[in-house]
């Protein structure tokens, strides 16, 4: 895996110039202990090398596996790809990641079977916007390690999460923030509004109503855990299917909560990717019944 960038600021160091391309100081740890190399123009140099301005530097890294990862074959709609991202529409159901109970039929085992096939050199996914089992929709994945370290270092501005929910009763604001910290008690995996809790903003739209249900556009500002259905639940709107937060059952048996919209600037080429995902079958259904 090579990556270049030219020097178009006075003399810096390798290093400054690859932060200011918004590598991670982790990778750049990684560089230093022998795990890639770096050229400026043609010669082998280390991080602390002078780049004299207009001068090519590359980095090239192994290809990145862990074979603790089972490549799997499973149906994936991909909604956008390139060399360093790829954005697919999870189904509800599906476990994102690899865990105690489920090490071979998870997402991540999926789209590493896909890189096999397509003979990608890195086969290693990295979830950037991870998706509990049962919530639907879109989910960012990084095809290498030098993408995985850029977008972590995005501004929040730039990176926006947009989903799709349906909750019980008639809001009474049609747009409002919600801001409420969040946390839990002990090993309790259900999530509460506490005082204690760190700070969580979500802000919603209500896009539709039905006799009894209200279909809501929400972005997030903070990433909680289960932060959309902490707050429903914690202003007196459940989102409907959604058991552990006392939602009801009758329409839909699985939160009804989808992943409608990703938008973030790309590192590599500062323009934005945007994409949507339509409502899918199961949420249609319960919103008509």
């Amino acid at each position: 895996m090579n990556y270049t960038w030219v020097n178009n600021e006075a003399k810096q160091t390798v290093k400054k110039l690859l932060l200011a391309n918004g590598l991670s100081q982790r990778l750049l740890s990684q560089i230093r202990r022998g795990k890639g190399e770096v050229l400026v123009g043609e010669r082998l140099s280390k991080i602390t090398t002078i780049v004299p301005c207009g001068q090519v530097v590359t980095l090239k890294l192994p290809n990145e596996n862990n074979d603790d990862i089972v490549a799997a074959q499973g149906k994936l709609t991909i909604l956008y790809e390139d060399k360093n991202w790829l954005i697919v529409n999870k189904a509800a159901g599906m476990t994102t990641v690899p865990g105690p109970s489920n090490r071979e039929t998870t997402l991540v085992n999926y789209v590493k079977g896909y890189l096999v096939e397509s003979g990608s050199d890195d086969l290693v996914p990295h979830i950037i916007t991870r998706l509990d089992r049962f919530t639907s929709g879109i989910v960012l994945i990084a095809k290498n390690k030098v993408a995985q370290g850029m977008i972590d270092k995005i501004d929040r501005k730039d990176f926006e999460k947009y989903y799709l929910a349906i909750v019980e009763g008639h809001l009474s604001s049609e747009h409002a923030i919600i801001n409420r910290p969040i946390g839990r008690k002990g090993s309790n995996i259900r999530r509460e509004v506490m005082a204690g809790g760190k700070k969580a903003v979500t802000e919603y739209w209500v896009r539709e109503r039905t006799s009894d249900n209200s279909l809501v556009l929400v972005k997030l500002h903070t990433g909680r855990t289960h932060q959309i259905r902490v707050h429903f639940n914690s202003i007196g709107h459940s989102l409907l299917g959604d058991e552990l937060y006392a939602g009801n059952l009758d329409r839909i048996t699985r939160q009804a909560l989808h992943a409608f919209k990703l938008k973030f600037l790309d590192p590599f080429t500062q323009k934005y990717i945007e994409i949507e995902c339509d409502l899918p079958e199961d949420m249609r259904q319960a919103l008509k019944k």
